[in-house]
């Protein structure tokens, strides 16, 4: 599917763009992947991490809030994966506009821009922040959801598809509870605090969100949401996986956290289908009967919904032991 085809990534030097440049270089033989970002620091960092590939990585110095860059850009790309966002959520809530200027207008200039020059699919980064937002990262990144499933309604005659993927926090990543917890047994700390000890979390690897975006990249017709189907753990277990019989004090819940990670809500499930490793969420509007998705999976139940707190699939202290051996805490 992505032989000979044309692939850029905006924010494509982040945890998920490398992963999924080594994936699709791995797998399939591209024309060229395209890393659009506006850190030439770190385009620099990943262009010598990726020496052997230079024949097929370009590097685009660019941010999406600027429209016409994009449509430069995109010339002549078949496939858009878009990673970029501000995503911490504590300099969200204090530099709104900010967030507001990438998050939700650099959404719309990665649609028209792709509109405009014959990009063929365009897959979009969502996240569990997205659904019933409580800070305004989630608040940018619901309207940017919106945005691209609306995207659909302008197609007109053209050959392309908007679709999203939506992922929690991925296991280890920067800003997360576990390389958090790894940097304070470093400092030799013997207790690790729990915000509530209710708390519970997904458990999605990098290769995993990058599959589920191959998925939509090979089966979207336009408006779908693949959500992966993927354990869930205490945030208590964890620590205890991280130094067994530690104090684990309490010390509430911060300004804009949530106690589970919502993928799936009650209202989504009137158009919710599950498959053997994911769900899809169906766009509730049809713009056109010949780009309408079919569903094949399962119909959930009216008022279903998918979250990290009633999962049916858990990981025990010792799973979560065994999975923290594959991460790379040090980077």
């Amino acid at each position: 599917m992505l032989n000979n085809k044309a692939i850029l990534i905006t924010g494509g030097t982040g945890s998920f763009g490398k992963a999924f440049t080594t994936y699709v270089l791995e797998h399939y033989d591209p024309k060229k992947i395209i890393i659009y970002s506006r850190d030439e620091f770190k385009q620099f960092i990943m262009q010598n991490e990726f020496k052997q590939y230079a024949d097929k990585l370009r590097f685009f110095i660019g941010d999406v809030r600027d429209k016409e860059r994009l449509k430069r850009a995109l010339e002549g790309v078949d496939y858009v994966i878009h990673a970029a966002a501000l995503k911490h959520v504590t300099a969200c809530e204090y530099n709104p506009a900010e967030a507001i200027k990438t998050n939700i207008n650099g959404a719309q200039n990665v649609i028209d821009a792709a509109l405009d020059t014959g990009v063929k699919k365009v897959v979009a980064l969502s996240t569990d922040k997205a659904v019933n937002p409580v800070n305004l990262y989630g608040g940018t990144k619901l309207v940017s959801d919106k945005l691209f499933i609306a995207a659909n309604a302008y197609v007109g005659n053209k050959d392309i598809c908007f679709s999203i993927v939506r992922y929690g926090n991925v296991a280890g990543s920067r800003g997360s509870v576990i390389p958090l917890f790894h940097n304070f047994l470093k400092q030799g700390k013997t207790e690790l605090p729990i915000t509530d000890y209710r708390m519970t979390r997904f458990w999605i690897s990098l290769q995993q969100g990058v599959e589920l975006v191959i998925k939509a990249l090979e089966e979207a017709k336009g408006g779908e949401t693949f959500i992966s189907k993927i354990p869930s753990f205490k945030i208590t277990d964890l620590a205890q996986a991280m130094c067994p019989g530690c104090a684990m004090p309490e010390i509430g819940i911060k300004a804009g956290e949530k106690l589970h990670e919502i993928m799936v809500t009650v209202e989504d499930s009137l158009t919710t289908y599950e498959y053997d490793k994911h769900f899809i969420v169906y766009p509730q509007m049809v713009w056109s009967e010949s780009r309408k998705a079919v569903p094949t999976g399962k119909k959930v139940e009216e008022g279903f919904s998918y979250s990290s707190g009633n999962n049916t699939e858990w990981l025990s202290v010792e799973q979560i032991r065994e999975l923290l051996k594959n991460l790379d805490l040090e980077k």
